[in-house]
């Protein structure tokens, strides 16, 4: 029984050591079989010991770094170690673990090369964590960490309840259609259609013919009957995208849609009933073009039951690295890539931009860095030239420093939202007014002698 007992003894304090830790751990040769594999490796890939070793590694950990993007063939290839690189493996039951994943050399007394070791840490419980906070910022496609965006967020299934007309104000790019489908998908109406149409795109005859629909002989070439987008959305959403862009004489068209729900084919003779909810939008300030003449006031009214104001993302950038996310994601699975994220360098650029294009500028970037760098991390020369130009950061600076300045430029910005309230910036970025205070004066933020309380509060 003694004897028994000290076999089963580690050899050396090394051993206990790496059977104790929670992190997976393996070493490879120079052949990329592996030569160990500690208990907490075996755990979290459900692979025993005895069946990994002899093994190529690629084969027990069917990694998507595997085939592309190794960070262990790095290591091994260029001699540089990596720290807590993002992946995923398979394990035995063919289940996707994502893991954080740590690299470097593996060498002898002597200091010859050998081979290579890596550990990884099992991250579900993290991203299961992520996940559910992730849902409490996200409806549908709409991403949003600000406060501005999570008090439309908030109010978007009392507003999808019931069939008042909604108008959506705001830059082009800031994702007015997202909020009108999202406005749908939790409305009584989800299974109905959502029909979109562009009205600032569109002559006012062929708006008619697109809305209205026709009757055959309308026009030379109506051989037969085509239904219009208001009798196609019978039961669900129209979406009237740019509706500030349309003619005074088609502004009286739709106003009897909007009072009657009712509206005429060309070439009919008999109105039709209809059933829809109706959400505008417009990049334009429809109250301002109501002074200027340009728009009804009467539509106005009809419009603007219930009116959205969609923040541009230079006033949200906090948003930035949960929308890269999102949509490194969705490239990922559109393209079939294996981008892992981005660098703190590139995080740095896109924080300093300035977004004319808004959300929709972002996204374009983020697809042009795919085409330049289609596997592993975006690195800044992915970028187009105007956002990699658009910071000032040098190569030298570490990661602290990144973070520091991304931090301080998101502190500013809720600042300046705030007219440097303080208070409010703090519950604006969701931590206490005394962290506010003290990271304010660690990131050395000059602020002005006033507050945006009081003219005569100071701040020293």
């Amino acid at each position: 029984m003694k004897d028994s007992h000290i076999k089963n003894i580690p050899h050396n304090v090394t051993e206990i050591i790496l059977e104790s830790v929670s992190d997976g751990v393996f070493t490879v040769d120079k052949k990329w079989c592996i030569t160990s594999f500690n208990r907490a490796a075996e755990e979290i890939t459900g692979v025993s010991r005895e069946e990994a070793i002899g093994k190529q590694c690629c084969e027990v950990f069917r990694s998507n770094m595997c085939e592309m993007n190794c960070a262990l063939r790095r290591t091994m290839k260029s001699g540089i170690p990596y720290v807590d690189s993002s992946t995923y493996i398979v394990n035995f039951e063919k289940r996707r673990i994502p893991v954080t994943v740590c690299t470097s050399l593996l060498k002898d007394v002597k200091g010859i090369i050998i081979g290579g070791v890596e550990t990884f840490r099992d991250m579900s419980m993290v991203e299961e964590l992520r996940r559910e906070l992730d849902e409490r910022y996200q409806v549908g496609d709409i991403i949003s960490r600000s406060k501005s965006m999570r008090k439309i967020i908030k109010i978007l299934p009392k507003i999808a309840n019931n069939d008042s007309t909604i108008l959506i104000q705001g830059e082009t790019g800031t994702g007015k259609e997202l909020i009108a489908q999202a406005i749908h998908g939790l409305s009584p109406r989800k299974e109905k259609p959502f029909m979109a149409i562009n009205c600032g795109a569109l002559p006012d005859t062929l708006l008619e013919s697109e809305l209205f629909g026709y009757k055959a002989g309308a026009f030379t070439d109506a051989k037969k009957d085509k239904p219009g987008l208001l009798a196609l959305a019978e039961g669900g959403t129209i979406f009237l995208d740019e509706i500030g862009d349309v003619s005074s004489a088609f502004q009286v068209r739709l106003l009897r849609v909007l009072q009657e729900r009712t509206f005429t084919p060309l070439g009919g003779t008999k109105p039709v009933k209809i059933d829809i909810r109706v959400v505008a939008a417009s990049n334009k300030n429809i109250d301002q073009l109501v002074k200027d003449g340009t728009f009804r006031q009467d539509l106005f009214y009809r419009i603007n039951v219930m009116q959205l104001e969609i923040p541009p993302l230079r006033d949200r950038k906090e948003d930035i690295p949960s929308l890269v996310t999102y949509f490194i994601n969705k490239f990922n699975k559109l393209q079939r890539k294996v981008v892992s994220g981005i660098s703190h360098e590139v995080l740095e650029s896109l924080m300093s931009y300035e977004y004319p294009g808004n959300v929709r500028e972002l996204e374009n970037i983020i697809e042009h860095a795919f085409i330049l760098c289609p596997k592993g991390q975006i690195e800044l020369h992915c970028l187009p030239d105007i956002v990699s130009q658009s910071s000032d950061l040098e190569t030298s600076q570490s990661i602290d420093d990144v973070k520091k300045s991304v931090e301080a430029k998101l502190i500013i910005s809720a600042l300046k939202r705030h007219n440097y309230n303080r208070l409010e910036a703090a519950r604006d970025l969701g931590m206490h007014k005394s962290t506010l205070f003290r990271k304010i004066k660690t990131l050395g933020i000059d602020l002005p002698k006033t507050d945006g309380r009081s003219k005569q509060k100071d701040f020293s």
